[in-house]
């Protein structure tokens, strides 16, 4: 997989849709991913969205299957997740993780059980 620039990974929502598709099945063409997003996305705007991607360096055009061409990514889902989690920490918390944490803690989205799992998951990371 080819790195995009060193520029931060943003995506918008409708990019993180089409990502998603393509992250899965690797290699895609538009058509593919109208079909694999969950709701309905008319087959210019993914084509627009692909393009837009493509202009980022997230993802690269390949080879032609008949009359459309193919795209693959070039950056992981997890460069992705931290480009985004990084973008969210500055716009939101002033660049403090901390912040951010204390704020998913406090937050009724956050269950019981996903409180244990960081707990452990810090109990790893300090034994390290």
């Amino acid at each position: 997989m080819r790195p995009a620039k060193k520029a931060r990974i943003e995506l918008t929502k409708c990019e993180a849709e089409v990502m998603d598709v393509v992250w899965d099945k690797e290699c895609v063409t538009v058509n593919d991913v109208v079909e694999g997003i969950d709701r309905e996305l008319a087959y210019t705007t993914v084509l627009t969205t692909m393009k837009i991607l493509e202009e980022k360096r997230f993802v690269s055009r390949g080879d032609k299957i008949g009359r459309a061409f193919t795209y693959t990514a070039n950056v992981s889902r997890e460069q992705a997740r931290a480009g985004m989690l990084k973008s969210l920490t500055d716009q939101l918390f002033g660049g403090s993780a901390r912040s951010l944490v204390l704020s998913l803690i406090q937050s009724e989205a956050v269950s019981a059980a996903d409180i244990e799992a960081v707990k452990k998951a810090a109990a790893k990371l300090e034994k390290s």
